[in-house]
């Protein structure tokens, strides 16, 4: 299974837990990908993910299998050339566009299951990852909230959430997709922008069961949990966010108990 995180040293902690729990429920060699860069952008430094996290994560992949690999591509480069302008003072790091880059890299394979840094595995996402994806550029689940508000047809859900999404690389080179949207990106300021410009641009996007992206709260068929910001309405209307390297806010605040053994098994590699 070929699986690709991005991101830039921020985010180092969620990427350890969350190829940790894919460790733990996944049977089938393991190939991760981690796109990362250094940006200096209007007096903010991005420091790439580091030598030493990656050794630590690929200490745990080859305790679990010794055919499990990771690789670490530094794309600063890339980045730099085209960057995405209009969006490098938005709320998330610029580095959270990376992914839109990966069409460019030469020797990643053709399926690759992209994940954010704060998504845990709870179950086998082998089926989701193995589906026929000859006619599909992307597939993932629609978005919780977005779902009711963007949307190219009228009566038809189909905004996805870009936390969770399966990529076919090759189709993607094809239409062209991440180059469109990398450029939409450098033009236009947008709302959560790669996950906007993919929605606006994927020609052929596949939605499948909400277990395999749940953004809200753990049910009892969820495969993939992506720990998002959520809205609760009681006792009054306000924001909930408990990242999976925080165990104090997932006990308090989310009154959530389920990771805690990978939570320690976690917590041993990072002493």
């Amino acid at each position: 299974m070929n699986l690709l995180y991005c991101g830039d040293g921020g985010i180092e902690k969620g990427i350890s837990l969350s190829v940790l729990s894919l460790v733990r429920q996944i049977q089938e060699p393991l190939n991760v990908y981690v796109l990362t860069a250094r940006v200096d952008w209007n007096g903010h430094r991005y420091e790439p993910i580091t030598e030493e996290r990656i050794a630590q994560i690929r200490s745990f992949l080859k305790e679990a299998d010794e055919r499990n690999q990771i690789t670490k591509i530094d794309i600063s480069e890339q980045f730099q050339k085209q960057l995405p302008e209009a969006n490098m003072d938005t709320r998330f790091t610029p580095c959270c566009m990376l992914r839109l880059y990966a069409d460019q890299i030469a020797g990643l394979p053709e399926r690759l299951l992209y994940l954010d840094a704060d998504v845990l595995c709870r179950g086998d996402p082998s089926e989701f990852y193995h589906q026929d994806m000859e006619d599909w550029e992307i597939a993932g689940t629609l978005d919780y909230y977005g779902r009711w508000f963007f949307r190219k047809r009228l009566l038809h859900m189909d905004y996805l959430n870009s936390g969770v999404l399966l990529l076919n690389l090759k189709r993607i080179r094809e239409t062209g997709l991440f180059a469109k949207c990398r450029e939409l990106c450098r033009k236009k300021k947008m709302f959560m922008p790669d996950q906007s410009a993919l929605n606006k641009l994927a020609a052929a996007k596949k939605i499948v069961p909400r277990k395999y992206n749940e953004q809200r709260k753990l049910q009892k068929d969820t495969v993939l949990q992506h720990f998002t910001t959520t809205f609760r309405f009681f006792p009054w209307v306000h924001t909930v966010s408990a990242k999976p390297w925080e165990p104090e806010k997932l006990h308090t605040v989310l009154k959530l108990y389920e990771y805690d053994e990978l939570l320690e098994q976690y917590q041993a590699y990072e002493e």
